[in-house]
């Protein structure tokens, strides 16, 4: 999986980087599909900032996204991880469902 990292205005340090890392990696556990990923860290207002994290997930053809907001960098990358756990296992269930149902097909044709 490639994955892409980007801070908007600021400049993140190391250990945030691997953290986000690490943990979009970890999603592959759940679908091994995983082209391309994109990590987006930012945040709004200066003055009591919320942080904001991006994660968007190129899967064969679709594309999978979970943004989330809250006081600290961390959090904010563990809630979308989160989301794209269960984005990806809805993902996953469509697909076998689809391959069942042209299985059935085959069968019904015999």
């Amino acid at each position: 999986m490639d994955i892409k990292f980007t801070a908007r205005h600021f400049k993140p340090n190391e250990e945030l980087q691997d953290y986000a890392h690490d943990a979009v990696r970890k999603l592959e556990r759940y679908y091994d599909g995983i082209v391309k990923s994109e990590i987006i860290l930012s945040f709004e207002r200066t003055k009591n900032s919320l942080k904001v994290a991006e994660i968007h997930l190129t899967v064969y053809g679709t594309l999978l996204k979970a943004v989330q907001k809250s006081a600290d960098y961390r959090k904010s990358v563990d809630a979308a991880v989160v989301k794209l756990e269960r984005q990806l296992v809805k993902y996953k269930g469509k697909l076998h469902e689809k391959a069942k149902s042209n299985v059935r097909k085959i069968y019904e044709k015999d």
